[in-house]
């Protein structure tokens, strides 16, 4: 008799990690509806609360990126661009991460042309964004930018928070932004699957990218898609 052939494990560990997702996800919202219904001046657990949601929602993207990327290298994830009004896209995004920069005290600016229209996979670039966004706030000191516009033929997407910055190893260093920082508790892989989003997306031979600067409108960290 032949034996069977060993799993997979690469299977189980995706699957474990779609359950985890979407327990996390269950988490949050239960999280966000406790804040929304208690007050910062009356309930003492207020700030913790907020940040076991900030930290849901990192683990919780993490988890996502990582199942994305599985389905990328298996060929297994439907990769579909198609017309996108960045406008209504950016307030999405700023409506999913509404509660959690509320109970954070920290002002979303969005900037974007009402007429402005990308072609991109909406899926990956949320995910890429999000992640953005949640990073920024856990540096700024109350401001974050989600701003998008055309910029020599390339739709640009910025988030760009009032902080100290990216420390300068980090800056136009890939190999840097993709290792682990142990003092800022960072794998890279955030930077990781939103440089391979960038990648994916190709028109006229021109490639998206990702880049990060300090500066910016607010002065601080400045996370920068370009996408063809």
């Amino acid at each position: 008799m032949h034996q069977a052939p060993p799993p997979d494990l690469s299977v189980f560990l995706a699957s474990s990690a779609h359950d985890m997702k979407n327990s996390l996800g269950m988490l949050s919202g239960l999280l966000e509806k406790f804040l929304a219904e208690q007050s910062e001046t009356v309930f003492s657990g207020y700030k913790d609360l907020s940040s076991m949601l900030y930290e849901t929602r990192r683990i919780n993207n993490d988890l996502m990126q990582l199942l994305a990327l599985y389905k990328l290298d298996q060929n297994l994830y439907p990769f579909d661009p198609h017309p996108v009004a960045v406008s209504g896209f950016l307030g999405e995004l700023a409506a999913q991460n509404a509660r959690l920069l509320a109970a954070r005290r920290i002002t979303l600016i969005c900037d974007c042309p009402d007429t402005l229209v990308g072609h991109f996979d909406e899926d990956l670039l949320q995910g890429a964004i999000n992640q953005a966004l949640n990073n920024a706030s856990q540096y700024t000191r109350g401001q974050i930018r989600l701003a998008a516009a055309m910029v020599d033929g390339m739709l640009e997407i910025r988030v760009e928070d009032d902080g100290e910055g990216y420390p300068p190893c980090m800056l136009g260093d890939e190999a840097a932004q993709l290792g682990v920082d142990f003092n800022r508790g960072s794998t890279g892989l955030g930077l990781h699957f939103a440089r391979s989003v960038a990648a994916l997306h190709k028109n006229k031979g021109r490639c998206g990218s990702l880049r990060l600067e300090n500066g910016g409108l607010l002065g601080g960290g400045c996370f920068i898609l370009q996408l063809p």
